[in-house]
């Protein structure tokens, strides 16, 4: 379902506006901003589910950083907002942070695994969308303190399966990782009217382009 969003499936068909993207990449700052401070409070607390998940290499806080500022300039964090989906999404974080600590968990395998996975894919279709050079604008996308995607994943995965919880705690994480889909795709929703917007100026500017030069035929082909 999330894939199937609007602005995704235009994203993996190469559809790719700046300005919408930009407002993706400062809703996620806000989203990984609020997931790393409360991953790091129970981490020093040493919290028996959440404390062995904290892997400092996976951050995304610093590389969107780097993105904020390639997209809005030096002057970012007053120019940068984050969206009203993107609110509800960081305040449940906070709110699992504070309330039921293990469901973290499931905020922390979406996010982050999804990105060391697709996410390298996206980034390909992103640069040849925007016509970016090199890392340029897509710092999230880079995790260079690790070498080896494939490995550090299966180690993931094995520090997840001995975590410290029983049945009735692994359904409610289990649950609570859907309810992160459905934050995500309210963030996608959100930008769609934004990149709907963008084509209709495209499309605008082609037609009259086409007008312009005494003919119209094949302008909708």
């Amino acid at each position: 379902m999330a894939e199937n969003t609007g602005f995704v499936s235009c994203f993996l068909k190469g559809v790719v506006d700046k300005s919408s993207y930009r407002i993706l990449v400062a809703d996620l700052y806000f989203v990984y901003s609020a997931l790393e401070e409360e991953i790091a409070k129970l981490h020093e607390q040493g919290h028996p589910v959440v404390a062995p998940m904290g892997f400092p290499e996976l951050n995304r806080r610093d590389a969107l950083e780097q993105d904020l500022i390639f997209y809005f300039g030096r002057d970012w964090a007053n120019l940068a907002k984050q969206t009203p989906a993107a609110e509800d999404y960081v305040s449940r974080i906070h709110q699992v942070g504070q309330e039921s600590p293990e469901l973290l968990v499931a905020h922390h395998y979406t996010r982050y695994i999804g990105d060391l996975s697709g996410g390298q894919i996206l980034k390909v279709i992103a640069q040849k969308a925007m016509k970016l050079e090199g890392n340029e604008g897509l710092c999230f996308y880079n995790f260079d303190e690790i070498e080896d995607a494939k490995a550090f994943k299966s180690h993931y995965s094995a520090t997840l399966d001995a975590l410290p919880i029983d049945q009735p705690t692994a359904d409610r994480i289990v649950e609570e990782a859907n309810k992160a889909f459905y934050y995500n795709m309210a963030m996608f929703k959100e930008l769609e009217g934004n990149l709907v917007a963008a084509i209709g100026k495209v499309l605008f500017g082609f037609l009259t382009r086409r007008q312009r030069s005494g003919s119209t035929e094949g302008a909708l082909v």
